[in-house]
């Protein structure tokens, strides 16, 4: 079992950049696919970005590719995602997840492909 802390979220005008942090409990962590995902208000959760155990591969939804990196470091349990050129449309809370699967890059999009998640953090752009 993992548990997950997000933290980095905030309010940022739009343009400006932001970088989420994941804190992951356990020995276990390079065991997962890390993803983030987004819940905005009235809206389901939507899939943002995921990186393979050992960070070698990644995926990003088209509506943050080029702006959002996703990345990890298995010495200290942690994933991050450097979110750049923020707009107004990226205000959501930010979840992290953790996927067990052996197959993990079969249905990365889904929330229901992750077994573990955190609390989220919220992220508000300003225009």
């Amino acid at each position: 079992q993992v548990q997950l802390v997000e933290s980095g979220g905030g309010l940022v005008q739009a343009g400006g950049s932001l970088r989420l942090s994941c804190a992951a409990s356990g020995h276990t962590f390079s065991s997962y696919a890390m993803g983030w995902f987004r819940q905005a208000p009235g809206k389901g959760r939507e899939f943002v970005a995921v990186i393979s155990r050992s960070g070698s591969s990644t995926y990003y939804a088209d509506s943050v590719k080029g702006r959002v990196t996703i990345s990890r470091d298995n010495a200290k349990n942690m994933v991050y995602l450097q979110m750049n050129s923020l707009k107004p449309e990226d205000t959501a809370v930010y979840y992290c997840a953790a996927n067990s699967a052996l197959l993990w890059s079969r249905g990365y999009d889904s929330s229901q492909a992750y077994d573990y998640w955190g609390q989220g953090s919220q992220v508000t752009v300003s225009s």
